[in-house]
């Protein structure tokens, strides 16, 4: 999976070592270190001088996307990761970025923060993929900040949790700006500590956060989703869970917090089990229960 992701990757990055790095005609990318020297301007992003990580900043209308592979292959490694996403006013643009391990059992860590910035009418759609070892501990910290009118359209998903995954996601959405934000995990043998916010800054921005989270063998659940309204505002949370077993646990922590009376701020949330009429019928199709409880859940975390 490795070099098949390395094949089309803008950026590709083993353990702390840059292997790849090929920007399109109107894009500049760079490791965050040099855009940290080069590019003073990166500094209120970055915060502190980065080590690993990468910078990509769209300056005008590309014709293709930006793909991001980011890997461990050695035991042990500590992989902490710095990163700065810049796209410029009214430019669309698609995304992805990969992480992942070589082994299952490598025993790694990887940290990453990042910060990605869309400006007036920019608008992004980009897909954060995630698969890793079953003694991997992962934790993420990424701020977006949407600017006026900005479209943000992001989807995150394991397709293979670690033993400890930390997930934290917060929005600054301004004026007139929408962000729907999914996450989607099927666990086992993990412990998964989810934190969303958005935080609805200025009149007519929009936010939706929809979770599905799927515990089997033994994981440990807990995700607080939060939406904010400054201003007059529209915002939605939408938390559901499946639990496969009588070990694991899914705890939903939705907030929402107003500070406009005009503002409109909405939630929903459950956590079931799946229905044991659908594992019947599916079984009288000829399905067996292990294939009908998978049937059941690709359908849950594709809706």
């Amino acid at each position: 999976m490795i070099m098949r992701n390395a094949k089309d990757a803008n950026y590709f990055q083993i353990d702390g070592v840059v292997k790849k790095l090929s920007a399109p005609k109107g894009a500049i990318l760079l490791p965050s270190k040099e855009a940290w020297q080069k590019l003073k301007w990166t500094r209120k992003y970055f915060k502190k001088k980065p080590v690993y990580g990468y910078f990509v900043w769209i300056k005008e209308k590309i014709n293709t996307s930006i793909l991001t592979c980011i890997s461990i292959v050695s035991e042990g490694f500590n992989q902490n990761l710095s990163n700065l996403f810049v796209i410029e006013k009214g430019i669309n643009i698609e995304g992805k970025g990969i992480c992942n391990v070589s082994k299952v059992h490598l025993k790694a860590s990887h940290k990453a923060k990042g910060v990605i910035v869309l400006k007036e009418g920019a608008s992004f759609n980009y897909q954060h993929i995630h698969r890793w070892g079953r003694d991997d501990k992962v934790k993420t910290d990424y701020h977006f900040i949407l600017h006026d009118g900005s479209k943000l359209n992001y989807l995150y998903r394991t397709i293979s949790p670690p033993k400890q995954l930390n997930i934290k996601t917060t929005v600054d959405s301004y004026k007139d700006s929408t962000t729907f934000i999914r996450l989607l995990s099927d666990s086992s043998h993990t412990k998964i500590n989810l934190e969303e916010k958005i935080n609805l800054l200025e009149k007519g921005a929009s936010g939706i956060i929809e979770l599905r989270l799927v515990g089997r063998k033994g994981s440990l659940i807990k995700a607080k989703s939060t939406i904010v309204a400054h201003s007059f505002s529209k915002g939605h949370l939408d938390c559901q869970g499946i639990l496969i077993d009588k070990k694991s646990k899914i705890s939903l922590i939705p907030e929402l917090i107003c500070k406009d009376k005009d503002a409109q701020i909405t939630h929903e949330a459950s956590v079931g089990k799946i229905s044991q009429d659908q594992i019947v019928y599916l079984r009288t199709r000829g399905l067996s229960e292990k294939e009908a409880i998978e049937l059941v859940i690709g359908g849950f975390l594709n809706k």
